[in-house]
């Protein structure tokens, strides 16, 4: 009688280093990186609200392996599925070593590259303004907030292009009907040249 059973490990979390790529002397590419995942939870006695961090070490192979180097960097989020595997080995003093890891079946990045290197780029800003000002507003709203202002902008000074148009369409109606009232008469004055 077969029996069943199931190995399967599917993660969501961000890259704490960026990945590293090496080849097997055969020349298979070998990827391996670490994806960090949160946890919080509260206390059944009521206290404050805690949270924990895993680290987990990711091991692609082959085209995955090229894709995961090519892709991922430091602080990218991250969906990886895969087994778990554990390896031992002897060190040179003679004492057992084991290791678990997750062998990645699949990836995909969850994060666009644009707004990763935004939520990048506003963590530097943070970390600049923590010493002197507030924190940085979100990237999405604070690109949302930009464009919304040059749309505005926008209108506005279309508006006072067609009020200032309209205005000196009013001055040369007014200028012609002077001209017809005065009988015919054309004041060399009034003639723009």
């Amino acid at each position: 009688m077969s029996s069943r059973s199931l190995n399967k490990v599917m993660l969501i979390g961000n890259l704490t280093k960026d990945p590293e790529l090496r080849y097997t002397p055969s020349g298979a590419a070998v990827c391996s990186f670490r994806v960090a995942t949160n946890r919080s939870w509260t206390p059944s006695d009521g206290g404050e609200r805690r949270e924990e961090t895993e680290f987990h070490r990711i091991v692609s192979w082959n085209k995955l392996a090229e894709l995961c180097s090519q892709l991922l960097v430091k602080g990218r989020k991250v969906y990886v599925e895969g087994r778990l595997q554990t390896r031992s080995w002897d060190t040179p003093e003679g004492e057992k070593k084991y290791m678990t890891e997750v062998v990645a079946e699949d990836m995909v990045v969850l994060d666009s590259r644009r707004a990763f290197e935004e939520r990048g780029e506003a963590a530097a800003e943070e970390k600049e303004e923590a010493v002197v000002g507030p924190a940085v507003e979100e990237p999405e709203t604070a690109s949302t907030e930009a464009k919304t202002k040059e749309t505005k902008e926008a209108k506005e000074e279309t508006a006072a292009s067609e009020k200032k148009d309209g205005k000196q369409k009013d001055k040369k109606e007014e200028t012609s009907e002077q001209k017809e009232d005065d009988n015919g008469e054309i004041d060399v004055d009034d003639i723009p040249f």
